[in-house]
């Protein structure tokens, strides 16, 4: 029962600079867990956590910033926060029971009170489905790359697309979705079993291990050699420099991450930037909380796809609460396959 369990939580210990270290974290515990919503916490939801999603925009809320982010930074001494899936203990709101399994915005730790969660959480229409599915697939890294790929680069059918760290959460389901309209995929990965994986399991036409190349661009003009209409971009740095060079005229570059920038005090210079000029070419960041109001209609697009098998699906899967800061941190050495959730409990 929830009254009789210890909630442990892994909080930050102290504001990073640089790249993370699992010591940059910590797993505390708490006391006992309520089974309740406290009185006096209308309208919110008690939750067990399930399944936690690690993902790489976390990496710039374990820093300090003087200027606030569309995301906050990360609280000293509090729990960390992020995507996970989760199954309703309590509930003072009408559009939570308990007993419904949820996914959403959560904290690192086996149970969590959320006050307001009709901005943090969806309830879960698929149960039938792998719950973990919701913490990427059909949760946000899935949304994203759905959002990105669609509404942001707007392709059509037959056009050249390459993504960036494709076997990632979001790079894997980009380069299907583009399969499926038609286009021809290409991807990059650091390393070869992932670039095979990307053509054997995820159906890419192309792909290649971009620490193995001496030369980025012409690893892409080998791929490409008419050019690239659509570049979903994860990587920033070198590779953004050298797909501007290889974009087709009124190419379409989605900006959904730049994980080479992110432990860097520095970033990378940008030397190719009159390319965007040169060829007519439109650039645009994108937040996918902001497209939250269609998340539905994805989730029951997808829903049919995995369920007509028509979609591919990797999760590198760590267990245990106090196993997440390892698995959070190897997501910028590129130690983990597919998209990593971390298991907290199975019921």
């Amino acid at each position: 029962m929830a009254a009789e369990a210890a909630n442990r939580r892994i909080v930050l210990r102290n504001h990073v600079t640089g790249f993370p270290k699992e010591s940059d974290m910590e797993l505390v515990a708490t006391g006992t867990a309520p089974s309740r919503v406290p009185e006096g916490s209308a309208g919110a939801v008690l939750l067990k956590n399930l399944y936690l999603s690690c993902d790489p925009y976390m990496r710039s809320r374990m820093s300090k910033h003087e200027e606030t982010s569309y995301v906050p930074d990360f609280v000293v001494g509090e729990a960390i926060t992020g995507y996970g899936v989760g199954k309703v203990v309590d509930s003072s709101h009408p559009g939570f029971k308990a007993g419904d399994y949820v996914w959403g915005m959560t904290g690192w730790e086996d149970y969590s009170l959320i006050k307001d969660p009709s901005k943090a959480l969806f309830v879960i229409r698929h149960p039938e489905l792998p719950l973990s599915y919701y913490t990427g697939l059909l949760g946000m890294a899935g949304f994203t790359a759905y959002v990105g790929f669609h509404e942001i680069c707007a392709p059509k059918e037959g056009e050249r697309v390459f993504v960036s760290a494709a076997s990632g959460a979001v790079g894997q389901l980009v380069g299907q979705f583009a399969k499926l309209m038609g286009c021809y995929v290409v991807g990059s990965a650091g390393s070869d079993d992932k670039v095979k994986l990307l053509t054997e399991k995820f159906g890419f036409d192309d792909a290649f291990n971009y620490k193995k190349e001496k030369d980025l661009n012409v690893a892409l003009k080998r791929c490409f050699p008419e050019g690239i209409d659509v570049y979903f971009e994860n990587v920033g740095g070198a590779m953004l420099d050298a797909v501007l060079l290889n974009m087709r005229v009124r190419g379409r570059v989605a900006a959904c991450g730049m994980i080479s920038q992110y432990n860097l005090d520095l970033p990378d210079p940008v030397h190719n930037l009159m390319a965007v000029v040169a060829k007519r070419l439109r650039i645009e960041g994108f937040i996918v909380s902001d497209h939250y109001g269609r998340y539905r209609e994805y989730e029951e697009t997808v829903a049919r796809y995995v369920k007509e098998g028509k979609i591919a699906y990797v999760e590198d899967v760590a267990e245990g609460l106090e196993n997440s800061p390892a698995a959070l941190i190897g997501l910028f050495s590129g130690r983990n396959v597919g998209k990593q959730v971390v298991v907290v409990a199975t019921e």
